[in-house]
């Protein structure tokens, strides 16, 4: 290790590296502590976390509690949560150490690009764009996008001498990315196909080629295959299928389709970055973009084809994006004249986002007070002995376990009740779930005035006349700009 750090820095030594790795540190902390321990912080996580926790107590992803994630992500949040205790900060503590390495990687890609220092600013660009995009706490964009970086690590120089067991590693990494979301099978075969082009060119023989590839597709599949064994002999592979592969085909697509206007928006960033990026490179004077360089592109290519694989689009998807982006648009900040070692571009850029850090502490200050005010007034009615569980139709999946509540349903997060687009892919009928859960007269229900995706006006409908008919207010916070209700079933 120190020999290959040292190749980087010949005359000077060790020291820069350890001062990047310590700077990349210091800010991967600074950025994402506005959001250390706030239950609310995101709200997929939320699940992924109620999960984890479940797991620990034996129950299992995809029969007891029902998602489509890959058991992968579940099994990292029962890890932190083994660890670091039952809270938020337990995966957000381990989302941070993956941003790091995340970052690590990045500056290490951009070495073989711009100088020391340019390469330090895209770590540090990785920080902050990941956080913007919604890679801040603990979604799943978090743990896949450092695995790609290190697939992308070991494939990106096919002339390197250990280049085929380097490329096997990466297909193995890849397969467990898979298990942490399925969407990032674009960049593996990208990560794949630049492998076996690099030994297609070293003057590998048609068959040695075909064999790689065959085991190269075996190492990506492994994981996923090992899991569903694990199902299999449980007796629960038919569980898994659907909940894996057969629900994502169910879901009714979204009517504005995958690229709304908020979606577009978010994409102009990136893509001035990328333009910007290739603009510079065709006006550098060299004769053509370096090998690396090109396979930036390419992998920005796949990237794109990961986050519009879904039928629908969310913000956070587009931090998939970042990394190749940031290399593809290192160009664009590449000292003038040459050797200079303070890039100011990226530092404005850096400096921008933490003049708008206080506004985030104050908000997620107010996120985690309110959703401690909606805990504490429900946690009184909530009687897990008897039976009695909080029912969150609409709200943050969170208060399930601030209240110490049971769970009224293998269908936990809230989506799952009251999305219109999972009416057909939850194996179960949507109203009939909300129906049984009404019928046991939850000691609470929680609700918001606003939805976040198109609803199950059927299922509303029934919440609705049952609130009116049997239930009473006892608490109303503001959390992600709706007002989220707690109501109490009258005595």
């Amino acid at each position: 290790m120190t020999a290959i750090l040292a190749k980087s820095f010949p005359r000077a030594g060790f020291a820069p590296e350890l001062w990047v790795g310590v700077a990349l540190a210091l800010f991967t902390v600074i950025i994402r502590a506005a959001w250390f321990g706030d239950h609310n912080a995101d709200t997929d996580e939320q699940l992924y976390s109620l999960i984890g926790n479940a797991m620990l107590e034996g129950r299992l992803v995809f029969v007891d509690l029902w998602d489509r994630k890959p058991f992968g992500l579940f099994a990292l949040f029962a890890l932190a949560h083994a660890i670091g205790g039952p809270g938020p900060e337990a995966y957000q503590v381990m989302g941070g150490l993956f941003t790091f390495g995340g970052a690590w990687l990045t500056y290490r890609l951009a070495r073989h690009m711009v100088n020391p220092s340019t390469a330090a600013g895209a770590g540090l660009l990785y920080i902050v764009l990941t956080a913007i995009y919604g890679a801040y706490s603990g979604n799943s964009e978090v743990f896949f996008i450092p695995m790609m970086l290190a697939t992308a690590v070991l494939v990106r120089d096919p002339a390197h001498p250990r280049a085929v067991m380097r490329m096997l590693a990466a297909m193995l990494i890849g397969g467990a990315a898979l298990q942490v979301k399925y969407t990032v099978l674009p960049q593996c075969v990208f990560f794949g196909l630049w492998g076996l082009w690099g030994q297609y060119r070293q003057g590998a023989a048609p068959v040695r080629l075909v064999l790689l590839a065959a085991v190269s597709a075996a190492l990506g599949l492994l994981p996923t295959a090992l899991v569903a064994a694990y199902y299999a002999a449980l007796g629960h592979l038919d569980a898994f299928v659907f909940a894996n592969f057969l629900s994502f085909f169910d879901r009714i697509p979204s009517g504005s389709g995958r690229l709304r206007q908020t979606i577009a928006v978010f994409l102009v960033p990136l893509a001035g970055l990328a333009l910007g990026g290739i603009n510079a490179a065709r006006r550098s004077g060299r004769t053509g973009f370096s090998q690396t360089y090109v396979f930036s592109l390419l992998w920005l290519a796949a990237s794109l084809a990961s986050v519009f694989l879904p039928a629908d689009i969310y913000r956070y998807y587009l931090a998939a994006l970042v990394p190749a982006t940031i290399l593809v648009s290192l160009p664009l900040f590449a000292p003038s004249p040459p050797g200079t070692q303070i890039n100011l571009p990226m530092l404005l850029l850096v400096a921008l986002y933490l003049l708008l850090m206080p506004s985030q502490y104050a908000a997620t200050q107010e996120s985690r007070a309110a959703t401690e005010r909606l805990a504490g007034a429900i946690a009184p009615h909530i009687d897990p002995a008897a039976g009695r569980c909080l029912l969150v139709f609409d709200g943050p999946t969170s208060l399930y376990r601030l209240t110490n509540s049971c769970l009224p349903s293998r269908l936990v997060y809230p989506d799952h009740l009251n999305n219109a687009l999972e009416r057909k892919a939850l194996g179960v009928s949507q109203e009939g779930e909300v129906a049984r859960l009404l019928a046991t007269r939850p000691p609470v229900i929680v609700t918001a005035d606003r939805p976040f995706t198109p609803q199950n006006r059927d299922a509303k409908r029934l919440v609705d006349d049952a609130i009116a008919r049997d239930y009473q207010a006892i608490a109303q916070e503001t959390l992600d700009r709706r007002v989220i209700t707690a109501w109490q079933l009258r005595r």
